[in-house]
């Protein structure tokens, strides 16, 4: 429970330094929001109105109390650009990123754990070579990159996949057809990296006298590796794929512009380029919200795999 409560405070202090900094580093980046959103023509009068209206005009210390009572209350107000409630386009927009984070997390999972297992209990044959050269590929192909190789590949040259879209409005089925290849652009990166650990990770244990002691017992192979190697390794395991997954909350918008997908990583890069200061600090918060909490899951998935952890 003292480890649970730990981690709680933890997640609170770094909510309040994180959100903190979203506020100041959009008011204090140069450029006036309003002469953005409303042209270079217009004239000053219209300016000061819109300034005062979304109370640019007010001094510093009071933006802060007002947005930390909009936060705490629930109202992110209205979106400069769209002239939109930010909350109803969030709502809109989220669905579509965190099903693309989700399932491009279960291509890391999917295909990293059992590749870098096959690697560690291979070590120096042809599948362990095999392994390291696709891991190798993983990481050095840029995403961006990897999403138009997989589009020339499966959607120009083979006509399996869409190109763009998300399937909006059209059954669960079209929307998973199109989501498989953002999820393998954005979930094989990760997948590689993920593979590389699980093999130094599952190596490292291997190596330990318990293992022989296992061995010694009579145990069968996949007995050892499953329940001794595999749960000894996990700790590693999970604190990579937590940072991968925040990791790909971020990464979503390159997949979301280069796919045309909607989603919160596109509507951030818009809202950035728009100083659309209640948008864009409404969905850096977000995605900040969403690392922390997976940050926080996987602390106390440690607990749960390494009692030690739970006591340190």
């Amino acid at each position: 429970m003292s480890h649970l409560l730990r981690r709680l405070a933890q997640a609170f202090l770094t909510v309040f330094g994180a959100l903190t900094l979203v506020f100041l580093s959009l008011r204090l980046t140069p450029g006036d929001p309003a002469q953005v959103m409303l042209g270079d023509y217009a004239t000053p009068e219209l300016v000061a109105r819109t300034r005062q209206q979304f109370g640019l005009d007010q001094p510093l210390p009071i933006q802060y109390l007002v947005f930390w009572r909009n936060t705490l209350t629930g109202d992110l107000g209205l979106s400069l650009a769209k002239k939109q409630d930010v909350s109803a386009i969030i709502a809109g927009a989220w669905p579509y990123t965190a099903t693309l984070a989700l399932t491009s997390m279960l291509v890391t999972c999917v295909v990293g754990i059992p590749l870098g297992a096959l690697a560690a209990l291979r070590r120096n044959s042809l599948a362990d070579f095999a392994a390291m050269v696709i891991c190798l590929l993983g990481v050095a192909t840029p995403g961006f990159l990897l999403a138009l190789l997989l589009i020339y590949v499966f959607s120009y040259w083979l006509g399996l996949f869409p190109v763009q879209g998300a399937g909006e409005g059209r059954g669960l089925l079209t929307g998973l057809h199109h989501l498989v290849l953002p999820a393998l652009a954005l979930g094989f990166q990760s997948a590689a990296l993920v593979a590389r650990t699980t093999r130094s990770a599952l190596l490292a244990v291997l190596s330990e006298e318990y293992m022989r002691t296992a061995r010694a017992k009579g145990l069968p192979e996949r007995i050892v590796v499953r329940v001794h190697a595999f749960r000894n390794a996990l700790v590693p395991i999970l604190a990579v794929v937590g940072l991968f997954f925040g990791q790909l909350l971020g990464g979503a918008a390159v997949a979301e512009i280069v796919f045309g997908r909607p989603g919160l990583g596109k509507l951030l890069v818009d809202a950035i380029l728009l100083r659309d200061y209640p948008l864009s600090q409404a969905l850096i918060s977000v995605f900040l919200l969403g690392v922390i909490t997976v940050n926080f899951v996987t602390d106390t998935l440690y607990g749960l795999a390494d009692p030690r952890v739970r006591r340190a």
